[in-house]
């Protein structure tokens, strides 16, 4: 975990900074996961970011800069930053879309993991993002007492991914955050063939600051490309099984996984560090 950051009042050099706080892969408020989006126009340091995302405290906060025909996007967790977030890149596109009135069919961001696009599709934001490569890798003694439960089936891409029995072993997960942070993998996902949803699935990490993280688009990257070839399908619907739970809608394509959600709007504000 991050240590705490303590910046005297000004900062920021008095630079005044619009933030939405939007929750991602729901129609509904208190629901989904909720990111912070941050519209700057100009980089702040990277001190500056970092103390803002731990005083938001939430699993996100993006930092939106816009540009003549796109957007540059930076993601920053109570942690640290991360190069690839689903759930924040959805955000900024609502608030690209319905704060900046951006009219366009395809947003375009710039980020650590190279050029992102959404796009408006059936009432939706689509988000193409890379497909994450997995490996399979041997079940061991260490990630049965993290996630509390016996793993079916273990892949290690970026993050670490575990395949369990049925929906309801993941759903009643006692995980522990100091064992999972021991696990390989930046973050660490449990997922399983669902009743109502092709899949569901639960995301941890702790190493970032993150206990349990509620819909993670960047583990879809992951678990999307997995089930659908499990199911001979390249359309899934998927379902974070968190308290707060998120839908995600998945296509697999090759190298490139979409991810098509919704988003709502729960609050505006100023910020001036």
């Amino acid at each position: 975990m991050a240590e705490a950051l303590c910046l005297r009042p000004g900062a920021g050099k008095g630079r005044k900074m619009k933030q939405y706080i939007v929750d991602a892969f729901t129609e509904e408020l208190f629901c989904g996961n909720p990111a912070a989006v941050c519209l700057v126009d100009a980089w702040p340091e990277d001190s500056l970011m970092q103390a803002i995302a731990q005083e938001n405290a939430l699993s996100e906060t993006a930092f939106l800069l816009p540009e003549d025909s796109s957007y540059e996007l930076r993601w920053f967790t109570p942690g640290g930053e991360i190069d690839l977030c689903g759930h924040a890149t959805l955000a900024s596109a609502f608030v690209a879309d319905r704060m900046l009135h951006d009219t366009s069919q395809t947003l375009s961001f710039e980020t650590a993991s190279g050029r992102l696009d959404v796009t408006r599709r059936d009432g939706l934001y689509a988000m193409d993002f890379p497909a994450i490569p997995m490996t399979r890798t041997d079940v061991t003694p260490e990630m049965e007492h993290a996630f509390g439960a016996t793993p079916l089936e273990a892949w290690l891409g970026e993050d670490l991914v575990c395949v369990f029995a049925d929906e309801d072993a993941v759903r009643s997960l006692a995980s522990d955050q100091e064992a999972l942070a021991q696990l390989p993998g930046l973050m660490q996902h449990a997922t399983a063939r669902g009743r109502d949803f092709d899949c569901v699935s639960r995301g941890f990490g702790p190493k970032i600051a993150i206990p349990e993280d509620p819909v993670c688009g960047r583990a879809h990257c992951h678990i999307a490309p997995l089930w659908a070839a499990r199911l001979g399908r390249s359309s899934i619907r998927a379902f974070q099984a968190s308290r707060r739970g998120g839908t995600l809608a998945c296509r697999v394509s090759g190298e490139h996984v979409e991810l098509g959600g919704h988003a709502v709007l729960f609050s505006e504000g100023t910020l001036a560090p």
